[in-house]
């Protein structure tokens, strides 16, 4: 596996690429043009100076996350192929810079959903948290308003203010908008998007719905085990794949992370991995925690076990993280928890294969013995 951290470029990270080339075992970085309006194509001189950022601190820029979907494309609307037309060049652009995955979503208008940016925990620390039942009355915009205010300053990914302002047209253009509807829209991006995704080398990786259910009416279709498959299966092709997130899919405790990776690793579909822990405290609710195992309620030894055994060699970095001693950074994206989830990651991978190679050597030898 490649050991990748997420950064969110000079002008907007409280995070420099020297103290992320200093984590050990992080060889690249997964960055983005966070100053290009959603929709537009990327200038391929801003992706050649991020390029050259990264390289210069000693790192690698494999995977870009993300290349929004306008919300034109998911929509069905009848600007969808001029602006799927853009994400196609900025797909070949890119790929000129050798970028070799690009991590996205298909959620309509939220990215992602969390009702509180600093849940305190036990330890002292705080992480993000979500709470159904309080979504039920809540406005959405009031929802906006609160994510910006507790944001430390920093923009949100997914969270961009120029595109929520439109935020009561977006509900109302998704009311006639149903998940078949969704997935018909999907399907028309692919079949335009893969051939050339094939044509330059570069893999499409969706990310999971976060949560993965609908939320205030909307639809959502990347959420579990059957409809991740009607998705590959939809254009079947190897550079359609997934950004297997064990925190969103976790958060449906019906998913079971360690089985879908090795279901879709073994069809080699999982081009990009987030790992990450989450603790529930209701059926649908929960909050994120530590990546250890026993602070949270997923088993990460299982998941990077499984990782392990189909024989994962591809990106993969630790997700969301919380504040710790007294950090104050963009909210779940801070530096010190998210290295600590790499230090636990990188030392259960090194366990694992060891454990292997020692059973492997074991049964050679008892195999000789029998002989």
């Amino acid at each position: 596996m490649k050991m990748t951290f997420r950064w969110f470029g000079q002008k907007d990270d409280s995070i420099t690429l020297n103290q992320i080339r200093q984590i050990p075992a992080v060889t690249g970085v997964v960055g983005a043009l966070y100053d290009v309006a959603v929709g537009e194509v990327w200038p391929i001189e801003k992706i050649y100076a991020l390029k050259e950022q990264v390289n210069k601190a000693g790192l690698e820029l494999e995977v870009i996350e993300s290349i929004n979907v306008h919300e034109d494309i998911k929509l069905g609307a009848p600007t969808r192929d001029r602006y799927i037309e853009n994400y196609i060049q900025s797909i070949r652009n890119v790929a000129k810079a050798g970028v070799k995955v690009v991590c996205y979503n298909f959620m309509p208008v939220f990215d992602w959903m969390r009702n509180d940016l600093a849940r305190p925990l036990e330890d002292g620390s705080n992480a993000l948290s979500y709470e159904h039942n309080k979504l039920k009355d809540l406005d959405p915009m009031e929802l906006v308003d609160s994510m910006a205010k507790n944001s430390n300053g920093f923009t949100l990914p997914g969270w961009e203010p120029y595109r929520l302002k439109q935020l009561k047209v977006l509900f109302e253009q998704y009311k006639n908008i149903d998940e078949e509807k969704l997935f018909e829209n999907y399907r028309y991006f692919l079949e335009r998007v893969i051939p050339v995704c094939e044509e330059v080398d570069v893999k499409m990786a969706v990310h999971p719905d976060d949560p993965p259910w609908s939320l205030f009416g909307l639809p959502r279709i990347v959420t579990c085990k059957s409809n991740l498959e009607r998705i590959i299966k939809m254009v079947d092709s190897p550079y359609n794949g997934l950004t297997l997130c064990s925190g969103a899919l976790g958060s449906n405790r019906d998913n079971n992370i360690p089985e879908m990776v090795r279901y879709f690793g073994g069809m080699g579909r999982i081009h990009f991995a987030h790992v990450r822990n989450i603790k529930f405290f209701g059926e649908k609710d929960f909050h994120e925690t530590s990546h250890l195992s026993s602070d949270g309620s997923l088993d990460l030894f299982e998941i990077m076990k499984a990782y392990y055994d189909v024989g994962f060699d591809g990106n993969i970095r630790p997700d969301h993280g919380r504040a710790i001693w007294g950090e104050k950074g963009r909210p779940g994206y801070g530096l010190y928890d998210r290295a600590l989830g790499i230090a636990y990651l990188n030392g259960l991978w090194e366990a694992i294969g060891k454990m292997d190679r020692l059973k492997t050597s074991t049964d050679g030898m008892a195999g000789r013995n029998l002989k």
